[in-house]
């Protein structure tokens, strides 16, 4: 097994590299003869319907003694599984989720919290609840036959921590979860990442995770097996609760029901107080819909489509919706908010209340990997800024640690929607450490014989190389976006391999085997689809050779994507194709890949606005790669007009048939689905790629990455009067404004310091341009090619005419 073997001299390469703080990491915190992964003692289950039995989250707790003057505190802390972690009974609540999905039998990243404050002198307790996570899934049979324990690395959840003190007198002392910890079950009685928690407050042990806590009914701990991971400390944004939604409404459909509406769709948790009786029994569950009746729709979010009975396997609900419970103890008026789960919602039906709930005794918790979100767009179109902001929640939603294709269903990070979607993400957050936690993801995913569809490994393998050459795409536009050549120094080698893997794939070259246009109205062969990924994987191998100086490497590669180039044509252009195709996926294709010989091109843009034309009401039907490339296309040969007609339209196929018809995220589909499809799916979310590129005109240059140089060149479509837009690049934000005026145009722009921007404008003959520098001076006469619409810009701020001339 190459690849495994390579995979073997990666991680060795990670851990001797230039990265100092890697070694530091793996010398601070590390299993050694007094650190240990620790549980609960009690056996997983031996078949699969006694999973779906209680088995409680254990608590741990120690108590420690300190008598010196404290200088700092810091807590490593991490778990196969789920971990909370508190010290003298005061929660850290920075992260939730944590740590990070991955495949725990390759690494596993740590988290390192300053703790200072929460040590006081004398004595302390540290305390730990342990959940399941992706460690430990239910044996839910996904379409009724993907066992996620058969498909994932999974085992009996484990935790590991330590306590670094340091002491004013120079003085230190670790406190590590090892033999001398003790446990007890606790309240979370049932805790799954899919389906929910059962949380029985009868089992709460009030001040279990404080001082002189009396615990000689507690358990000693048993030492666990390490999940066999390598630790790694997080270098990305860790999954937080980055915002509260107020309900909007709540309902009642039917008697002894309440529904609550957030909204808006999202992925979180929530927060609710509770009023009752001892032992009453409060019933949550979510959906992102409801039913003309009012009572709500949970169908689009049942963990991977199990609808009917004995589609799950045994033990499994007949129907796997989000639900939650809740039993009440003796005392009223308690806060709940679940653990160790995460649903997709706008609403939550209540069962078991016997008064209506109060607004503001609930709130929505929005959990996401906490990413910078300073970009920003905005236009004149009402119905655009909709789309934005759906779009924008759409992403947020999906990026729980894995950017995934739908956060409800399935929650996997399916390739080919990375493929489809990650500019679209860059040109709205910083994605640089996001996307290297990913792109590590699929170096422990793959194998060395088959393609894989997801990362983390879910057991998912039908899709071919469009889905799992977002290992490589990723890596170029971490590279295109952010200049990271540093990822492709480390990965050279291994992507080399890859590429070696591929060429067994397919020795021919055309791909005939895995999923096309997913989601496209009319067929898309993969043929197609899969040999032009292979052509850009081809042409990104060609980038990374010359930036490693090896050109015998770039040479191979040259000659590769020629050769595919080549058999694309000759089977796609060079000859009428005679079956059916989604004729608009077929040219946007050829054109964004650079398939179709210069002279040829006016031809195929010819065809393509024909095929475009003769779409249901002029609009798309392509799928998760054909929207993204006609997007592009069509703006860059002259036609962004067209592109803005349809996205402004609320006409069905279209991003404004979505929002009319209540789509707070984007769907799967085309179609509007209550019963099968996500309404909240990333992969048509390229509209919003296409609003910064081309409505506001930012592009990266390809030959200066990183935004050295780059691309001003905003499209001003007729029906649109403003837009406002602003990406935060390497070197600070660049700006591209502009709004029409009674006698034509006004933009501003912001160049960063130490980059140029290549700036194109329309202009007519009869039109003049004067620019003004952000020292209000006027530098018409100074910018070099200015009446040619076509110019250098330094770095400063900007403002342009365009004008009329006077006669």
């Amino acid at each position: 097994m190459k690849l495994f073997k390579l995979s073997i001299v990666f991680y060795i390469f990670l851990i001797f590299s230039c990265k100092n703080d890697t070694i530091t990491t793996e010398s601070r915190f590390s299993v050694n003869n007094r650190t240990f992964w620790i549980e609960d003692g009690i056996a997983l289950p031996k078949s699969d319907s006694l999973f779906y039995l209680e088995y409680p989250a254990p608590l741990f707790r120690k108590e420690f003694q300190t008598n010196k003057t404290i200088q700092s505190a810091t807590l490593s802390i991490t778990a196969a599984g789920y971990y909370k972690v508190s010290i003298n009974g005061q929660h850290i609540k920075e992260n939730v989720l944590d740590p990070a999905w991955t495949d725990f039998s390759k690494r596993i990243y740590f988290t390192e919290y300053e703790v200072t404050p929460l040590i006081q002198k004398g004595k302390n307790c540290l305390g730990i609840i342990l959940g399941n996570g992706f460690y430990n899934p239910l044996p839910l049979r996904k379409w009724g036959r993907r066992n996620p324990r058969k498909d994932l690395t999974v085992g009996k959840p484990v935790c590991i921590a330590k306590l670094n003190i340091k002491y004013k007198n120079g003085d230190s002392e670790d406190i590590v979860t090892d033999n001398s910890w003790k446990f007890a079950l606790g309240p979370i009685r049932k805790n799954s990442v899919y389906l929910g928690t059962l949380y029985n407050a009868n089992f709460e042990l009030d001040n279990w995770d404080t001082p002189n806590f009396d615990d000689t009914q507690w358990q000693p701990i048993k030492i666990g097996k390490p999940p066999g991971g390598k630790l790694e400390k997080a270098f990305f944004p860790p999954v937080t609760i980055t915002k509260e939604l107020n309900p909007v409404a709540i309902y009642s459909p039917g008697k002894g029901i309440w529904v609550v509406d957030m909204g808006v769709n999202f992925t979180g948790t929530y927060k609710i107080k509770l009023r009752g009786k001892p032992n009453d029994t409060i019933v949550f569950r979510f959906g992102e819909r409801v039913y003309k009746d009012g009572n709500l729709n949970p169908m689009t979010t049942v963990a991977g489509q199990i609808k009917k009975r004995g589609i799950g396997g045994p033990g499994a609900p007949d129907i796997a919706w989000q639900t939650d419970s809740y039993i009440l103890g003796n005392k009223n008026g308690q806060w709940f908010s679940p653990d160790f789960t995460y649903h997709t919602y706008r609403y939550i039906e209540i069962k078991g209340l016997k008064e209506k709930p109060k607004k503001e005794d609930i709130r929505g918790l929005f959990m996401h990997s906490n990413v910078t979100n300073d970009n920003s767009f905005s236009s004149s179109s009402e119905l655009l800024n909709s789309i934005q902001e759906v779009s924008k929640q759409t992403f947020l939603s999906n990026l729980v640690s894995v950017q995934s294709d739908c956060p409800a269903r399935e929650r996997f990070g399916y390739g080919g929607d990375l493929n489809a979607t990650n500019e679209s993400f860059i040109y709205n957050f910083d994605m640089q450490s996001f996307y290297r936690k990913t792109i590590y993801d699929w170096v422990d995913a793959m194998n060395d014989s088959t393609f894989v569809d997801t990362a983390p490994y879910t057991g998912i393998k039908y899709c071919g190389i469009s889905w799992e050459s977002a290992y490589l795409t990723t890596q170029y536009y971490l590279y295109l976006y952010y200049n990271d050549i540093d990822i492709i120094k480390e990965l050279y080698v291994f992507n080399t391999k890859w590429m070696d893997k591929v060429a067994r794939i397919h020795p021919n070259g055309m791909v005939n085997k895995g999923l096309s246009d997913h989601e496209s109205l009319e067929p898309v062969p993969v043929e197609l689809t899969g040999t032009s990924h292979y052509l850009q994987c081809a042409n990104i191998m060609k980038t990374f050779a010359n930036v490693m100086g090896e050109e015998g490497d770039e040479k191979k590669y040259d000659d590769l994507a020629n050769n595919l180039k080549k058999q694309l044509r000759a089977k796609f252009w060079g000859k009428p194709y005679l079956r059916k195709i989604n004729r608009q996926t077929l040219f946007s294709t050829l054109l964004y890949h650079k398939i179709i010989p210069e002279n040829q091109i006016p031809a195929a843009k010819d065809s393509l606005l024909k095929a475009v034309s003769n779409g249901p009401s002029g609009h798309f039907i392509t799928g998760i790669f054909g929207t993204k490339y006609i997007l592009e296309v069509l703006s860059k040969y002259g036609n962004s007009s067209v592109v803005f007609d349809i996205v402004n339209s609320r006409a069905y196929p279209g991003w404004g048939f979505m929002v009319d018809r209540g789509a707070t995220t984007i769907w799967e589909t085309w179609q509007e689905s209550d019963n099968t499809y996500s309404n909240n799916h990333p992969m048509f979310g390229t509209v919003s790629e296409w609003f910064y590129r081309w409505l506001a005109g930012i592009r990266p240059n390809p030959d200066h990455p990183g935004f050295k140089e780059f691309f001003i060149s905003p499209k001003t479509p007729e029906g649109l009067n403003s837009v406002n837009c602003s990406y935060q690049s390497p070197f600070g934000a660049i700006v591209s404004n502009w709004k029409k005026t009674t006698d034509g145009y006004t933009y501003q722009f912001t160049v960063p310091a130490n980059t140029k921007a290549y700036v194109t404008l329309p202009i007519s003959k009869n039109e003049t341009m004067k620019i003004i520098n952000g020292k209000t001076l006027d530098q018409s006469n100074n910018i070099d090619k200015l009446q040619t619409g076509k110019f250098f810009l330094n770095e400063g701020h900007y403002k342009i005419m365009v004008v009329k001339k006077l006669r």
